[in-house]
């Protein structure tokens, strides 16, 4: 059975960085993981082919050639994930789908011939055992969760790696908090269950024996949710292995509380991490209270922040407005926490209610759930009625990103970013690659570009202060201008 699996593309918003991969030429930021793995649970006898829509077109002639599609993605890619499917239906092409956006809203998906959901390790077996009997139901669902210890490696031989930023692997899945907006929990649960060193190793194998040299990303909702088996046994092995590795930095996500493990701090660094995305949400404890952060309350969260900096992680940002308890100075005072704390990748989103959550449920029962979730916290869109009124938060949020990605505002923050940080463990090599980003950052920011005298600034400042820090400053540059065109295009 010839089995095409199709990626949905994603739309232009802060973490597609569209506008900052052509500066080095990719197509994506990431590879589809999800379906990389679901195609190493299918047969191995059949043949598969993989079609991510973003890096590549979709044809006729995949269509014609497959038996069968199966389709993975986010609610953010709900838009092409219905296109996707209607030329399927229309090639009379039987569609498998599963993944979180179809997990979350399986009756909006009608048109679909088969929801395998929740985990493919539990579901997916199923499906193919009726299938080959000739009786496939259509929706699978499963009670538990897996133990990832059995997940097979994904089946890499079927990415062009050249054409993304990142390529990416999962540790763990669960999270030990309980967060009142997100719905990592409501997916994978509470438990933070992992994969053994000896699978995550075996992975980054074969990305390395592959060629990749760049960074990878582990993508686990909560990498530090079992700090004890990171500690004990996963970053001891990263450690080993890149002893006679080149290249090759790691980044992930990660709660607050990483500031309060230095040990952790230290290990992570040494095994090559260099930047870490944390929910940072408010700097409000009412409104902390009020989401169920508790992980954030009661800490001085701009000392953490600097903590991480110090150790040598950069740390990217998200932030919430729009809680029932934030007050109009809510606007201001998230302003001045992004400016102070050199956080340069902030990522404000209003406040939006995913289908699965303890919010949604809240919200639903006040009647305050009005729109389709759209996935995408940055957007300028919510799909909620907040207590504030909407053109209340609407302004309010527009002046936070007019302000936090001005170019004055943007480049000082990197500046007070590089102050703190310690320079990477691993120096990455100047390859093709690289070079190519330094030069188009030079004529399309320096030259070409309304922020050129920031840039330059930065530019010359950093080699004279933090020379060991010019290729974040570079980077951290190229970032801003897909900020920048993201804030144009959506919100201001």
């Amino acid at each position: 059975m010839n089995i095409l699996l199709i990626y949905p593309k994603f739309p232009d918003t802060f973490w597609s960085f569209t506008y900052a991969l052509s500066f080095i030429g990719k197509k994506a930021a990431f590879p589809p993981l999800g379906l990389l793995t679901v195609a190493s649970l299918l047969p191995k006898e059949w043949p598969k082919r993989l079609v991510d829509v973003n890096v590549d077109s979709l044809t006729d002639k995949d269509l014609l050639w497959a038996d069968m599609a199966f389709i993975g993605g986010m609610a953010v890619q709900r838009k092409s994930a219905k296109q996707i499917i209607a030329r399927c239906n229309a090639s009379s092409l039987k569609v498998v789908a599963g993944g979180p956006l179809f997990t979350s809203e399986p009756d909006e998906f009608m048109e679909v011939d088969h929801l395998v959901l929740d985990e493919a390790e539990l579901t997916l077996p199923a499906f193919l055992s009726d299938l080959e009997n000739g009786q496939p139901e259509r929706v699978y669902r499963a009670s538990g969760f897996c133990d990832i210890c059995d997940t097979p490696t994904p089946s890499w031989n079927l990415v062009k790696m050249k054409r993304y930023a990142s390529m990416n692997i999962q540790f763990s899945r669960g999270c030990p908090f309980n967060c009142e907006f997100c719905n990592v929990t409501a997916l994978f649960g509470h438990r933070s269950r992992v994969k053994t060193p000896q699978q995550v190793i075996a992975e980054l194998d074969v990305i390395y024996a592959s060629g990749w040299r760049s960074s990878i990303f582990f993508v686990d909702d909560n990498f530090i949710g079992n700090k004890h088996y990171l500690k004990t046994h996963l970053i001891p092995a990263l450690i080993e292995w890149r002893k006679d590795k080149k290249g090759c930095n790691f980044f992930t996500e990660a709660s607050i509380n990483l500031a309060d493990d230095p040990e952790l701090l230290d290990m992570m660094v040494t095994a090559g991490f260099d930047s870490v995305f944390i929910g940072i949400e408010s700097p409000d404890e009412v409104s902390l209270t009020e989401c169920h952060k508790t992980q954030n309350k009661n800490r001085d969260l701009l000392e953490s922040v600097k903590i991480i900096h110090r150790s040598g992680l950069q740390v990217m940002g998200g932030f919430i407005v729009g809680f029932d308890n934030d007050r109009p100075s809510i606007f201001q005072r998230q302003i001045d926490f992004i400016q102070d704390s050199g956080i340069v990748t902030a990522m404000v989103g209003m406040l939006q209610a995913p289908p699965g959550t303890r919010l949604f449920d809240r919200l639903q029962r006040e009647s305050r759930v009005v729109n389709t979730f759209s996935g995408d916290n940055v957007d300028g869109t919510t799909n909620i009625i907040p207590k504030m009124g909407m053109d209340s938060l609407l302004d309010g949020y527009q002046s936070v990103m007019k302000h936090i990605y001005s170019p004055k505002n943007y480049y000082q923050r990197v500046r007070t970013l590089l102050k703190e940080l310690k320079a990477p463990e691993i120096k990455q090599p100047l390859n093709f690659q690289r070079f190519l980003s330094i030069f188009r950052s030079a004529i399309r920011l320096g030259v070409l570009g309304k922020e050129r005298f920031h840039y330059w600034q930065l530019i010359f400042w950093t080699l004279i202060r933090k020379p060991g820090l010019i290729s974040v400053a570079i980077t951290l540059s190229i970032y801003g201008y897909h900020y920048r065109k993201i804030c144009k295009l959506y919100i201001l």
